[in-house]
């Protein structure tokens, strides 16, 4: 199970630190990933972690503004986001798969999302 927090209403050029929290299972086993979808669009990727944190992946349109982290002790994986834009309103959603990739049909868990909403 995966339940993931932190969203909120932010301005633009503004951060936000996403949770997610997994139980039940071996969540080291797991590559980790989070998801996005806006109204209107299909859900997107945004960034994948690898089993111990060694290996990330992200989408270009986030790239150099979120950074994905784990924290395997915690049973958490996280999703530091800044300098917000407007365009990153979306629901997101964090995923649990055997691999840490963009493809959302690889990832087995999804949890309920979180919703960030970035004025300008």
């Amino acid at each position: 199970q995966l339940q993931a927090c932190g969203g909120g209403l932010v301005q633009a050029g503004g951060s936000l630190r996403l949770s997610c929290a997994a139980s039940g299972g071996t969540f080291s086993s797991y590559g980790m990933g989070w998801f996005r979808q806006a109204p209107g669009k299909e859900r997107e990727f945004v960034a994948a972690i690898s089993y111990f944190g060694t290996s990330t992946n992200y989408a270009d349109s986030v790239k150099g503004r979120f950074t994905i982290s784990r924290d395997n002790g915690k049973n958490t994986v996280y999703l530091q986001m800044n300098s917000l834009k407007p365009e990153d309103t979306a629901v997101y959603y964090c995923a649990a798969g055997r691999l840490w990739v963009a493809r959302a049909d690889e990832y087995n868990y999804w949890g309920q999302g979180t919703l960030v909403t970035v004025s300008s």
